[in-house]
């Protein structure tokens, strides 16, 4: 009875644990909500549903290539604005705000590293600048890579992910980027080397209709979006209902439009069989 026959009671208020940012990741897909630690360590690929996060430019080389082994070209080139582009942002402030934020000077990563041992060529765009648009830049560097793998006879491989297509900032300069790099790749053909192109989620517009398009092999990641203009507009121009799925990967390899879908985890060891084969 004494703890009734007590004048007071103490209350003790716990302080709510406060969790710290930056653990966990809402899958875009199912809305799983994922450690983030597990998410990296399984490639950034959701374990329930399959959805396959966006990786940036160095992600993608990391995951790609030997370790320590690449060694990048043209780092330093940057986009001139010869438009002198102006709209909510200028060109120029545009350029600046996603250097900062990405680390990055434009939005293509190019150079050679080894794949498995094999020396390869390799150019990655990164969709955290400009939606991974093709410029003067891009469309140079990727050209550059790719002379440079037909100079020293080596496989090219291109990992595109880009929602912007050709650089609306640049105008007809960034048109002539499709052809620029589709040339440079019909020589690299002519020479009897082998060009893989890897879609990912979304690969649109100027890039699917350029480079991205004219592999020797076309690979795409599972239910990558995949097309020149986006559902939604092909819709409201010809007032029809698209059939399901329509523009994913499942459909376009269903349709010929590309060669295989295949699965982050796998794709390292895909690539590297195909460089053999091709080689």
């Amino acid at each position: 009875m004494a703890l009734f026959g007590k004048p007071k009671y103490t209350i003790v208020r716990l302080k709510k644990k406060e969790m710290p940012e930056g653990l966990w990741t809402k899958c875009e897909e199912c809305s799983q909500t994922l450690y983030n630690k597990t998410l990296d360590e399984s490639l950034k690929v959701c374990p329930k549903c399959n959805y396959h996060f966006v990786l940036n430019a160095n992600e993608r080389l990391d995951m790609l290539l030997d370790k320590d082994s690449f060694l990048e070209y043209d780092k330093d080139m940057t986009s001139d604005d010869p438009l002198e582009f102006r709209g909510p942002k200028t060109y120029k402030e545009k350029l600046e705000q996603d250097q900062a934020a990405t680390g990055l000077k434009d939005a293509v990563v190019s150079g050679e590293g080894m794949l498995d041992g094999k020396k390869i060529i390799i150019a990655v765009t990164d969709s955290r600048f400009i939606m991974g648009s093709m410029g003067s830049v891009v469309g140079e560097k990727i050209t550059r890579a790719i002379e440079a793998a037909t100079k020293n006879k080596l496989p090219v491989i291109i990992v595109s992910g880009s929602g912007g297509g050709a650089r609306m900032y640049e105008g007809m300069y960034s048109l002539m980027q499709m052809s620029k790099t589709c040339a440079a790749l019909a020589l690299h053909r002519d020479a009897g080397l082998p060009y893989l192109s890897v879609l990912t989620n979304p690969t649109m517009a100027g890039v699917m209709a350029s480079f991205a398009g004219v592999g020797d092999v076309i690979i795409a990641e599972p239910k990558a979006l995949i097309g020149f203009t986006g559902p939604r507009v092909i819709e409201q121009t010809i007032r029809q209902k698209l059939p399901p799925g329509f523009q994913r990967s499942e459909f376009l390899l269903e349709h010929g439009l590309i060669d295989m879908i295949t699965h982050r985890k796998d794709l390292k060891e895909t690539l590297s069989k195909l460089v053999d084969y091709l080689s």
